[in-house]
């Protein structure tokens, strides 16, 4: 079964590449369901897309992406306990120091549909700006977290943490070298990044 039945199922309609590559940036969206569009949108970016059926293949993927980069020897960079506690059985050392890393381990508060992108907040930059971080970075979320816009996933935001909304709200959407672009105000100063989802399936 490929990636895109065991994702949406067998008896959807796709959409062609060809379909995807050739609407401009600024036609109407493609009525497609929210999973799928962040899909074409987060490949289109240039981000490495690995889906998962359980916690187990998660874990199988992390040691494949280590593995294929030759990061046996390599501090992961976390500001994330959880995370760290959650990945504790893996055979990885983790820093709270950027200068001492070249790989960014950390978790989202969004993914975005309708341009492929990554967002975040302090609860994973703290006050860090995205240029501070190591330009390799993973990032593992959950189904759940898919919405359709930058603005339905601030109101997400503002709903869950209610009183106490969490600042350096930003998005991470350049994943190969492009020219900078800052196409909203998320964006503003971004930096590209070599980034790997491990979307664990949740739903």
């Amino acid at each position: 079964m490929g990636l895109f039945d065991k994702l949406f199922g067998g008896g959807k309609k796709k959409v062609s590449k060809e379909t995807v590559e050739t609407r401009g940036q600024h036609m109407p969206d493609l009525h497609i369901p929210v999973d799928e569009k962040f899909t074409i949108n987060f490949k289109h970016n240039g981000g490495k897309f690995l889906y998962c059926d359980s916690i187990q293949e998660v874990f199988a993927n992390l040691d494949n992406i280590i593995i294929e980069n030759k990061w046996q020897d390599q501090t992961f960079f976390s500001m994330d306990k959880r995370l760290e506690d959650k990945f504790s059985k893996q055979e990885i050392n983790f820093t709270d120091r950027p200068q001492n890393s070249e790989i960014f381990f950390t978790t989202c508060e969004h993914l975005i549909a309708q341009n492929g992108s990554i967002l975040v907040c302090s609860n994973q930059l703290k006050e860090r700006k995205l240029n501070e971080l190591p330009s390799n970075v993973i990032v593992f979320a959950t189904t759940s977290q898919m919405v359709e816009s930058i603005g339905e996933g601030l109101k997400t935001i503002k709903k869950k943490y209610k009183n106490v909304i969490p600042a350096n709200i930003t998005t991470i959407k350049h994943f190969q070298p492009t020219a900078e672009n800052s196409d909203d105000f998320l964006t503003y100063g971004s930096s590209s990044k070599n980034l790997y989802l491990l979307l664990l399936e949740d739903l």
